[in-house]
């Protein structure tokens, strides 16, 4: 197969326009948003399983976790109220889900519905708003911060 200089002069300026593309700041925050979405949906598979090692490395040490009670939690209180079992988390549904991307920050903003217990059988059943601040460190997307509100 030969190929012409009008095809081989298309195929490098095609290569170009996508090169430019993947270093444009749209593609970047499209990929920092998608990246965002990840770990939002890995924090809740890590908080239904009780898995320590994930909740930690997808928590920034710096975390103020706040409950829609007013409650607040620092990273180790926030794991260890998961991986101790003294909140069960039955189900977490994560709906209309909103992240803007800003730098190496970004918000996220949701509506949660879940059942979660103590372990004695009862389920309580909680529907909030939520709004999540998560940092880029080290290359990784980490909570930053949390707050739920009534709705």
């Amino acid at each position: 197969m030969t190929i012409s200089r009008r095809q081989l002069a298309a195929a490098a300026l095609l290569a170009s326009g996508v090169s430019a593309l993947a270093s444009s700041p749209a593609f970047a925050e499209s990929a920092d948003a998608a990246a965002v979405a990840e770990a939002v949906a890995s924090l809740t598979k890590a908080m239904l399983a009780a898995d320590k090692a994930k909740l930690e490395s997808l928590v920034a040490d710096q975390l103020s976790y706040g409950h829609s009670s007013g409650t607040l939690q620092d990273k180790t209180v926030f794991v260890d109220v998961i991986v101790s079992k003294k909140t069960i988390y039955k189900s977490i549904e994560l709906t209309n889900q909103t992240i803007a991307v800003a730098g190496n920050d970004a918000i996220v903003r949701h509506a949660w519905a879940s059942e979660s217990g103590t372990g004695d059988g009862k389920w309580n059943v909680s529907k909030i708003g939520v709004l999540q601040v998560w940092q880029k460190q080290g290359g990784s997307w980490k909570l930053l911060a949390r707050q739920a509100f009534k709705v």
